[in-house]
């Protein structure tokens, strides 16, 4: 499949995209002419992905997104690699859940520091460096959030709390950044593949259940929120900020009611 040449000569980081949805991202960017950073804790996971991509037009910086300094150290990399930034995709985040009162502290911490203060940190070093971006439209952060974000799950109070500022962020730093020239967008998938959700895949009560929910009838894939993420950056998103845009195929659609249609 051919690409529109959208982000020739720009610049990308995507945290979380040694697989899953961030590598989705980062392969549709990359396709679409754009210096991409790769980025994850696990530095071979990492490689491995570059090592299939043009190495003059990608970074491989891995790294914990929830420390402040490397927020610093990723944006410094990537600056001086290619000479500026145009788009910071937030897409590192962790699941996690269960019983509120069963569940300790360092499983909060865990949860809350990725999804988070990882998205603060990256954004809070991207912006002096986005505000300068010459990309068509302004430079962007595009963040991914979650249906878990705009909704509630009966198991994921803690992740439903960490997705939730995820997409409340995002609404607040539009306005205080878009006189700027920078926007500011989320993208809330529901059930995506990844590594993240195997358990779920593999159980099939469970995915029963899911697909319940799901009006076109199937999990999202990568590809999908990557073509939603580069539509959101690109110059054809040029008047869009503040937005959460659902990725869900359908599921927040649904009042929580029983689909009687069959």
């Amino acid at each position: 499949m051919t690409h529109p040449q959208r982000f020739a000569g720009k610049t990308v980081i995507v945290t979380g995209s040694s697989g899953g949805i961030g590598e989705g991202i980062a392969r549709r960017f990359h396709a679409e002419g754009a210096n991409v950073v790769i980025n994850a804790r696990n530095a071979a996971k990492c490689a491995k992905v570059a090592e299939t991509l043009d190495a003059d037009r990608t970074l491989v910086v891995p790294g914990d997104v929830s420390k402040s300094d490397f927020a610093d150290e990723i944006i410094t990399k990537t600056v001086e690699r290619f000479g500026g930034l145009d788009c910071l995709v937030n897409n590192a985040g962790v699941g996690g859940g269960g019983l509120l009162h069963k569940t300790d502290d360092a499983e909060i911490d865990r949860i809350i520091d990725i999804n988070v203060k990882g998205v603060i940190y990256l954004s809070r070093a991207a912006i002096p460096h986005l505000i300068k971006s010459a990309m068509p439209g302004g430079g962007s952060i595009v963040n991914i959030s979650s249906v878990s974000g705009i909704g509630g799950d009966s198991m994921l109070p803690i992740y439903n709390a960490s997705k939730g500022a995820v997409t409340n962020l995002t609404r607040g730093l539009a306005l205080q950044i878009g006189a700027k020239g920078v926007r500011v967008n989320a993208i809330n998938p529901s059930i995506t593949r990844s590594d993240m959700v195997d358990g779920v895949l593999s159980n099939e009560d469970t995915m029963k259940a899911f697909m319940n929910r799901v009006a076109l009838g199937r999990i999202g894939e990568p590809e999908d929120i990557a073509a939603a993420a580069a539509f959101l950056a690109s110059e054809d998103a040029a008047f869009i900020t503040g937005v959460n845009l659902p990725v869900d195929g359908g599921v927040s659609a649904s009042n929580g009611q029983p689909n009687l249609a069959g």
